[in-house]
């Protein structure tokens, strides 16, 4: 795993350095539940904030998360992306995603999308330092397609991670589980160009296990064109002292800008 992390550090700088990128791994919310992979060449940051709501202290929020994923891939059936997240305040601030998929139709025609990926690759694998291995290694299957009736787009999918790092608050196992997302865009609005996008994408999501990473949320985009748009709702944990600082609120705000060159 050190090997393979010092070579995505590397080719994702020398990536970085050359071309144009895109932000942290393809979300619905919470989760990478989405079939959505990073188009060639799109430049992308994604600053995602998660903080709480009517406490005393702020000893539940977690750190504000800067991300950079970039499209490595020029065609259009096979799609891939790779990317860095850059977390504060944290003393492993680092963590890296990877995903490679192929669009709706696809394979055939009214194939769904398919996607499989890794995120939340991080460099710490030390469980002595008061934060705890950050080295979850989350693999995913993600099966995408779009709904009839103009209902929104529907993502499920299975995970499994390092087995030693995703555990239970009791120290035990728990690096497998589900995920399902769903997105819906309402009001169209035209482009100069010709281009449309929707104005205002409805969005949910949940992962199950009782670990680091299961939880959820429910929210709204706006956007305020096609490139820039703002994220905002509520997160929810499912076990919530193991989603952040103790002791850790069960829900937290999240607000996540996402700007597209």
């Amino acid at each position: 795993m050190k090997k393979f992390i010092g070579f995505f550090v590397i080719a994702v700088l020398a990536l970085l350095g050359c071309s144009e990128s895109y932000a942290t791994p393809s979300t619905t919310y919470w989760t990478p539940a989405t079939f959505d992979v990073q188009p060639y060449g799109v430049l992308h940051i994604g600053i995602d904030n998660y903080f709480t709501v009517a406490r005393k202290n702020d000893r539940g929020a977690l750190p504000t998360d800067v991300g950079l994923t970039i499209g490595v891939l020029p065609y259009e059936k096979l799609q891939l992306e790779v990317g860095v997240d850059y977390l504060e305040p944290t003393t492993d601030p680092f963590l890296f995603n990877a995903k490679l998929g192929t669009p709706e139709g696809a394979l055939f025609e009214g194939s769904p999308a398919l996607n499989i990926g890794i995120f939340n690759a991080g460099t710490d694998s030390k469980t002595d330092d008061g934060d705890g291995r950050t080295d979850l290694n989350i693999v995913d299957f993600i099966v995408g397609k779009t709904l009839p009736l103009n209902l929104g787009r529907l993502h499920v999918g299975v995970y499994y991670g390092n087995s030693k790092s995703l555990l239970d608050k009791n120290g035990d196992k728990e690096n497998t589980g589900y995920m399902i997302g769903w997105d819906m865009g309402i009001i169209r609005q035209k482009e100069p160009d010709g281009g449309e996008y929707h104005k205002w994408v409805f969005a949910a999501d949940w992962a199950s296990g009782k670990n680091a990473f299961g939880g959820g949320g429910v929210g709204v985009y706006h956007y305020f064109t096609k490139n820039i748009s703002l994220l905002t709702g509520p997160v929810w944990f499912n076990e919530p002292s193991l989603a952040g600082p103790n002791p850790n609120a069960k829900w937290v705000w999240t607000t996540q800008l996402d700007i597209n060159y």
